[in-house]
């Protein structure tokens, strides 16, 4: 695939994607752009692989399609995107332009195994990433890709924090790891882990962004040995030869939402809880939908195991990180209890 990639060989069009870990862009094949050392790239199968990976689509090669060969309607919307990376296209917007939300959405589905809004959500989150990874890091300004709360990339991390031992404030380092369910974002401070999401999760940018505000924090990309730690944990897990977790965690939050989640961290692994249960445990029984939007506000998945809370009737409901995936988890459980 690499020697393909350096060749430009168009046979490999639709065989494989390639990552460049250097810029955090993926390209076609046939890509006219520089190309980079054996060492720096990885392939995918898929752009819906690559972004989740957190990679962004080359300019040059458009590997999410090319506008000669995308249909005719849709191309001035593809450079509508292309111009305005950052904004957060609504559907009503759509219709506005004279767009289908429903046609938009099957075609992106049907081209690349995403949603467009799933796109656009991806883009934005790995956009925001690649920043904080070139070193220009602060959450206040790391998502100038469509939050308005946020100033922009315009200097680095140390000039715009000033943060210095002892000063009020704490510094978050964050980074990606691979799951057998997809990638996720970590964060962890020296005090513990206070962030583990899976990347295409809805709520993400929400959840930095009040973990932000909670902890007074700005965030750096790089390496921390709570990060192992917890990956290390996390594969154990995965491979079904660890029930508990022994990590130190950072969970700001409400009163309320304290005693949610220290419930949470009580269910035995392998059981089930309803929302009903669950509130009756934290001590009101009438604060089912209390319970269910703090469970919700969890920023620590399966670690603080909000998937192990059902519907009454038993049925699986409710999951930031996907219904699939927390159907496996349940499987995965109740397979190795």
């Amino acid at each position: 695939m690499y020697q393909a990639l350096l060749d430009k060989n168009s046979q490999y069009e639709g065989v494989f994607i390639v990552g460049v870990r250097t810029t955090g862009i993926f390209c076609r094949p046939t890509c006219s752009a520089r190309k980079p050392k054996y060492e720096n790239v990885e392939f995918f199968p898929s752009t819906k692989d690559a972004l989740a990976n957190g990679y962004r689509a080359c300019k040059i090669c458009r590997p999410m399609k090319n506008y000669q060969s995308a249909p005719d309607w849709l191309v001035p919307l593809l450079k509508e995107v292309e111009a305005k990376p950052e904004k957060k296209w609504k559907d009503f917007e759509l219709s506005l332009m004279g767009y289908s939300p429903s046609r938009v959405r099957r075609y992106f589905n049907k081209t690349h195994g995403i949603t467009f809004q799933t796109y656009l959500r991806m883009s934005r989150i790995n956009g925001a990433f690649l920043k904080i990874r070139e070193g220009q890091t602060v959450t206040k300004s790391a998502f100038e890709q469509g939050y308005d709360s946020l100033s922009g990339f315009s200097e680095t991390f140390k000039n715009i924090t000033g943060f210095t031992p002892g000063m009020e404030g704490q510094i978050i380092t964050i980074n990606r790891i691979a799951t057998p369910l997809g990638p996720m974002m970590i964060g962890v401070t020296d005090e513990g882990l206070c962030l583990l999401e899976f990347t295409d999760r809805k709520m993400l940018e929400t959840q930095i962004e009040r973990l932000k505000k909670r902890m007074r924090s700005e965030m750096v990309t790089g390496q921390h040995p709570m990060i192992d730690k917890v990956s290390e944990q996390l594969n154990e897990y995965f491979e079904g030869r660890r029930k508990e977790f022994d990590v130190k965690m950072v969970v700001p939050g409400t009163e309320f939402q304290q005693k949610v989640w220290d419930a949470l961290n009580k269910i035995p692994y392998g059981v089930t809880r309803s929302y009903k249960q669950q509130a009756n445990v934290v001590g009101d029984v009438k604060a089912v939908r209390a319970v269910a939007r703090a469970n919700g506000e969890n920023r620590i998945s399966i670690i603080i195991p909000c998937h192990r809370i059902i519907g009454s009737d038993g049925s699986i409901v409710g999951y930031g990180g996907g219904i699939h995936r927390k159907q496996w988890l349940l499987k995965h459980e109740f397979e190795n209890n």
